[in-house]
């Protein structure tokens, strides 16, 4: 019966117009500069984030270059997604770990989301997703494990899609438990650990 509403539901979300969906994800592993942050904006090409993927790719800012993800040099995914660094790159080792790990990791994220029937699969040459990546800049001091990198990106990515797709949390959710979420980085403030 579960998958039987899921269905009705994917068919559904296939034949609606998605003006623009937002949402973000935190996947973190033991090490913390593993976390993975990205939020994302999804909406057909043809609307308000189309235009914004091709202002982003258009009008490039050294230290902010924006690209595509790609499972590899000549294989762009689908839906066209353009990845944002929330961080300025200065540095052509964390250049490589964020245009080569964390690229790679977001492009599965993507085709994830689609396998798993929160982006249609009818929708992929419509829609486009728009990336805001973080990535910690202590990679670049630090001996990382690509494999762990790839896999929080990876994780997070598609979940922050899936969020989106499904308008999480609610806003009912969001009432019912604002005054039972903590920010984390509030908290460390109210304790005098910032």
């Amino acid at each position: 019966m579960a998958k039987k509403k899921a269905a009705k539901a994917a068919r559904k979300l296939g034949r609606e117009r998605i003006v623009l969906r937002t949402g973000e994800a935190l996947v973190e592993a033991e090490p913390s500069w593993s976390a993975a942050e990205p939020e994302v904006v999804i909406g057909e090409l043809d609307g308000p984030v189309g235009f914004s993927i091709a202002n982003l790719i258009g009008n490039q800012v050294k230290g902010h270059t924006k690209v595509f993800a790609i499972l590899n040099s000549d294989v762009q995914v689908r839906p066209a997604t353009v990845m944002v660094s929330k961080v300025t790159v200065d540095n052509v080792k964390y250049t490589n770990i964020l245009m080569g790990t964390v690229q790679a990791a977001i492009a599965h994220g993507v085709l994830d989301a689609v396998r798993a029937g929160d982006i249609p699969k009818s929708k992929a040459n419509d829609l486009g997703i728009i990336v805001s990546v973080w990535l910690d800049p202590s990679v670049t001091e630090v001996e990382i494990d690509h494999n762990i990198l790839f896999a929080t990106n990876r994780e997070a990515t598609a979940k922050a899609i899936g969020k989106a797709m499904r308008n999480e949390p609610s806003i009912d959710w969001l009432l019912a438990n604002q005054n039972k979420v903590e920010h984390y980085f509030h908290q460390l403030g109210l304790e005098g650990q910032l």
